[in-house]
């Protein structure tokens, strides 16, 4: 028996690996965490993690999250053959990944006055990237990392709705699958977090209806305006009939997290309704998380 199979039914035995692109908020992220309770460390490099682990589970006493970042560059393509490693020894870890747009990235790093870690290619001399060249790099070096971890696109996130979005990821209950249904406004862009997008543009517009204008897709007149037209019932049917065929695939490929973005022109009605009916219909299935991009900035 592996000595990580102690591990089992401890909730304290989770790992929470954050990582993602520089200035994505990894700093807000790790500080929700330590806020809800978790010992965290930054910048830990990829060799030292599985010792540290192993020193932490130990000790019985405390929730562990760990920030990696390109900042141990050379030591990045090893970090996903160990985190393969140790789940292979029961080791529970959930990654997180933090993303944004270059255009949103361009402007935190202009705001803070803070370099790029990869701005400078190293053995080169005085030789400096361009900005966008290091991000780009950044999203090379760091793709396989995606690829295995739950997203979060932050472009648009203030510093209070990224924390309270990694508390909710973080405290969801234990599922083979965790559904992540997100609402969003097409005029502000598709979420950088979404593994499928569906289209509510096409439906009536409850926001040219004058009484339905201030409310949202979660107030009951909305709702039985959306659910008065043929064509909503018939598009949701559609999208809950393709989940419902393709979701146990997924489970089957040992996937955690599947987002499931919907979206309309404001992110206000339609597309907030089409979430709050899709959830609805997964949660006694799924461990479901419910995201209103546009309404939870406002709150």
């Amino acid at each position: 028996m592996s000595e990580w199979m102690a591990l089992d039914n401890n909730p304290r035995d989770e790992v929470i690996l954050v990582t993602g692109i520089s200035g994505s908020g990894k700093s807000v992220a790790l500080h929700a965490l330590e806020d809800a309770g978790y010992f965290c460390v930054d910048n830990l490099p990829p060799e030292l993690l599985r010792d540290f682990i192993h020193l932490e589970h130990g000790r019985y006493t405390r929730r562990v999250a760990v920030a990696v970042d390109v900042r141990t560059a050379s030591s990045l393509p090893r970090l996903v053959p160990l985190i393969e490693q140790l789940r292979s020894e029961e080791v529970r870890i959930r990654l997180i990944f933090l993303d944004a747009n270059t255009d949103a990235l361009v402007r935190r790093f202009s705001e803070s006055r803070r370099p790029h870690p990869l701005i400078t290619a190293p053995g080169e001399g005085d030789h400096s990237r361009a900005l966008p060249e290091a991000i780009e790099l950044e999203r090379e070096l760091l793709s396989d990392l995606r690829e295995i971890s739950t997203v979060i696109d932050t472009s648009q996130l203030r510093p209070a709705l990224l924390r309270s979005w990694v508390r909710s990821l973080v405290g969801a209950r234990e599922a083979a699958l965790t559904l992540v249904f997100e609402s969003f406004a097409f005029k502000h862009g598709v979420p950088l977090d979404a593994d499928y997008v569906f289209d509510m543009r096409v439906l009536p517009n409850p926001h040219y209806i004058r009484e339905l204008r201030p409310l949202t897709g979660r107030d009951a007149p909305v709702a039985a305006y959306l659910e008065a037209q043929p064509e909503a019932a018939e598009m949701l049917g559609q999208i809950q009939t393709f989940l419902q065929r393709w979701l146990p695939s997924f489970e089957d490929d040992q996937r955690s997290y599947l987002t499931v973005a919907v979206g309309c022109t404001g992110g206000q009605h339609r597309s907030v309704y089409a979430v709050e009916w899709l959830a609805r219909r997964f949660e006694s299935r799924f461990a479901t998380l419910v995201r209103h991009r546009e309404l939870d900035a406002r709150d």
